[in-house]
C-alpha cells in the first residue's frame, strides 16, 4: 500500500495531492521505476475518495511521463520526476503544511501577531539547533 495522506480541508484538489505525493514517493525511492501502482479503484477505496479523483491524478502523472498506464495491465512507474517537478511539488507541500498550521492557529483564536512571534521563536530555535548539528558534524 502506498502511504498517501490527504488533507480534505485543503483548498488544493485531492487529485493534485495524490499526484504530488506519488512524485515524492518516487523521489524518495519508496517507489521505483518499474513498480506497479495500486489500481485506481483500489487506491480510491483505500483513500476513501471517488474513483475519478484517482483517475485524474494518474492521468496527470501519465501525461507527464512519470507513470505508464496500460489498459488491462495497470499503472507502472515509468521515470523519476524532473528536479523542476519535485521542486514544485515540494513547494506545494510546504504551502499546504503552512496553511494548515495557520488555519488551526486562527481556529484556536490566536492573533497574527501572536502566531508571528511563535513562528519567529521556533524558527530561531530550529536555526540554532541546525547550526549546532552542522558544527558537530564538521
Amino acid at each position: 500500500m502506498m502511504e498517501i495522506e490527504l488533507d480534505f480541508r485543503s483548498k488544493e484538489p485531492l487529485f493534485t495531492q495524490i499526484a504530488d505525493q506519488v512524485r515524492a514517493l518516487i523521489a524518495s525511492e519508496a517507489l521505483r521505476v518499474g513498480d506497479q501502482l495500486p489500481t485506481m479503484r483500489q487506491l480510491a477505496h483505500e483513500l476513501r475518495v471517488n474513483f475519478n479523483t484517482v483517475a485524474r491524478a494518474y492521468r496527470s502523472l501519465d501525461r507527464e511521463g512519470i507513470i505508464s498506464t496500460q489498459h488491462g495491465r495497470g499503472s507502472y512507474i515509468w521515470r523519476k520526476p524532473s528536479p523542476q517537478d519535485l521542486a514544485a511539488s515540494s513547494q506545494r507541500s510546504l504551502e499546504r503544511l503552512t496553511k494548515r498550521y495557520l488555519d488551526q492557529a486562527k481556529d484556536q483564536g490566536y492573533t497574527p501577531a501572536e502566531v508571528n512571534r511563535a513562528i519567529q521563536e521556533a524558527f530561531e530555535t530550529w536555526e540554532h539547533e541546525t547550526l549546532e548539528i552542522s558544527v558537530h558534524q564538521a
